[in-house]
């Protein structure tokens, strides 16, 4: 997939050093006519690996720097088309411990992103979140719903210089210190419950699905990929069978099963083809805001929830072994 819209453009990643920041730029740099892509990061050593792994490709910048800092952000916006905002604390249970870090980084970190691509003129801006979001159950996912608000309400301040919105979807095969990496390297897996589902979803798809926000986001939308499910004890079989596995219990603040939309959000969602788009409620008056939605899209049965367990399309041996070979 090209992305020819990019052409030109010069592209910030937020926490572009992190597992989507750094997949995410090197399929730009083979996929894109970008004219300059920032990485933004706090890791100078990360930084230094990335400008060697990608040949010190022309096209990049690297800057140092923390979303917490709304100075430093101003000065990497500057003269910036687009940003996408991967910056954030995730692990669930490092977030429990340490909440308000959470806070000024996932929150405040966010909102300091939004005024700064407003002071500075960016085009568009697209957050990255996640299927704890939806119904939260732990800290993580009650400061990423946060970024959500702020962002989809932080086009009531931009006029129509700079458009919010924002990409949510579920577990990534391949990223850093996910169960799937884990389960390459240790010979005993906790787990804490034999039911749990999660979504999957590939580097690959999670591209397309933040290139497609890109081009046709109009302002306030919230972009779900529709992607299958699975068992974590049939992920664990299926990656080593018969590999050992130790009962735990559920750590705190942890699903059974995600939801990537709510029964409440579901009544102003649209189905397109490939995604679900979360129309903003504050933007669904005028209509012709979201109008080719409105076109190509159809309207959600009533009571529909997107979730891990009651998901239609399920992730086979086979399909998770071909998304793993990819890697």
């Amino acid at each position: 997939m090209t992305a020819d819209f990019l052409k030109d453009k010069t592209i910030l990643i937020t926490g572009g050093t992190g597992s989507f920041g750094w997949s995410f730029i090197s399929y730009l740099l083979h996929n894109s006519a970008a004219k300059k892509i920032i990485v933004f990061s706090r890791d100078e050593l990360k930084q230094s690996r990335m400008q060697t792994a990608l040949n010190n490709d022309g096209r990049l910048r690297f800057f140092i720097g923390d979303v917490r800092s709304l100075r430093r952000l101003h000065r990497a916006f500057y003269g910036v088309d687009i940003v996408v905002h991967a910056a954030a604390l995730k692990q669930v249970p490092t977030i429990e411990y340490n909440p308000f870090e959470a806070v000024e980084t996932n929150i405040l970190g966010s909102q300091n992103v939004i005024d700064a691509a407003i002071d500075q003129g960016v085009e568009k801006v697209l957050l990255i979140s996640t299927d704890k979001a939806a119904q939260p159950a732990n800290l993580y996912g009650s400061t990423k719903l946060c970024a959500e608000k702020l962002f989809i309400n932080g086009n009531s301040y931009a006029g129509d210089k700079t458009k919010f919105s924002c990409v949510r979807y579920g577990n990534v095969i391949g990223s850093r210190g996910s169960v799937v990496e884990k389960l390459f390297r240790e010979p005993c897996v906790p787990i804490t419950d034999a039911q749990m589902t999660r979504f999957w979803i590939s580097l690959e798809q999670s591209f397309k699905l933040v290139l497609f926000a890109l081009e046709n986001m109009e302002k306030g939308e919230i972009f779900i990929p529709k992607i299958p499910s699975m068992k974590l004890i049939d992920l664990f079989e299926a990656i080593q069978p018969g590999v050992k596995r130790q009962t735990i219990g559920a750590l705190p603040g942890e699903k059974i099963h995600e939801v990537l939309i709510s029964a409440e959000e579901a009544r102003h969602t649209l189905e397109l083809a490939d995604c679900f788009v979360i129309l903003s409620e504050c933007y669904q008056s005028p209509p012709e805001n979201y109008g080719e939605y409105l076109k190509q899209g159809k309207r959600l049965p009533a009571g529909f929830c997107y979730a891990s367990d009651t998901n239609t399309d399920w992730l086979t041996k086979e399909r998770l072994s071909a998304m793993i070979n990819k890697l």
